[in-house]
């Protein structure tokens, strides 16, 4: 409910913002037309209006009107863009995507994380930092090619259970070569809600907010 409430916020501002931008337009083409024709009106029979000059203030005359033609079509459309848009987010809730990025929440004693190594890695020292920026854990591990789900489960470096909230990982590969292997890092869950403020749909899993348009997969709810 408070997404479509967002969402029809979001929409009403912009086409407010939109008639006013058109409301300033169609005062300047007024004030145009006025003084066209008022110039008209007062011109002198001896000296009348040179024609070229004449021709060029009409095709002004026809540039603003169609100046306001295409804004108001492009207003249309960026409105019916921004309502299928939040259509779209919206039917992403309960729905488990897979996006880019290295922040998850750890949650219940679980956090998930997919790693996809360029080339297997002999060694992959994972390092796992809380909100603030603090190391709470570090693992050691093998990684093979392909992608591969790496799971934490909350236990911190000196054993204790760390608190639900969001954390971060870094992953420094080598190869049997002791060579650098690059990882490429993306984090799931099931969208619980869309923030549709801004001007692309941000999904929410938990704390965790990613773009729409970080989303590599996704996979219907479970029944």
């Amino acid at each position: 409910m408070a997404s479509g409430i967002t969402s029809s916020t979001s929409i009403t501002a912009t086409g407010a913002a939109s008639t006013t931008d058109t409301k300033s337009i169609a005062g300047n083409f007024t004030q145009f037309l006025t003084l066209l024709t008022t110039q008209l009106k007062n011109q002198n029979p001896l000296d009348p209006l040179d024609t070229n000059q004449f021709t060029q203030q009409l095709v002004q005359f026809a540039g603003v009107e169609q100046q306001l033609k295409t804004n108001a079509s492009l207003d249309t459309i960026l409105t019916n863009s921004k309502a299928a848009s939040a259509s779209s987010a919206s039917g992403l809730i309960g729905r488990t995507i897979t996006a880019d990025g290295a922040s998850t929440d750890l949650a219940d004693g679980k956090a998930t994380w997919t790693l996809t190594p360029e080339r297997a890695a002999a060694k992959a020292i994972i390092t796992i930092k809380g909100s603030d920026g603090t190391v709470v854990a570090t693992k050691t591990t093998t990684l093979k090619t392909g992608a591969q789900s790496f799971e934490w489960d909350g236990t911190s470096t000196s054993g204790l259970s760390a608190k639900d909230g969001r954390y971060t990982i870094t992953v420094d590969a080598l190869d049997t070569t002791g060579s650098r292997v690059n990882v490429d890092t993306k984090v799931s869950g099931t969208v619980d809600g869309v923030d549709l403020t801004g001007s692309e749909p941000v999904l929410t899993i938990g704390s965790a907010r990613i773009p729409a348009s970080s989303v590599k997969t996704l996979t219907a709810p479970t029944t």
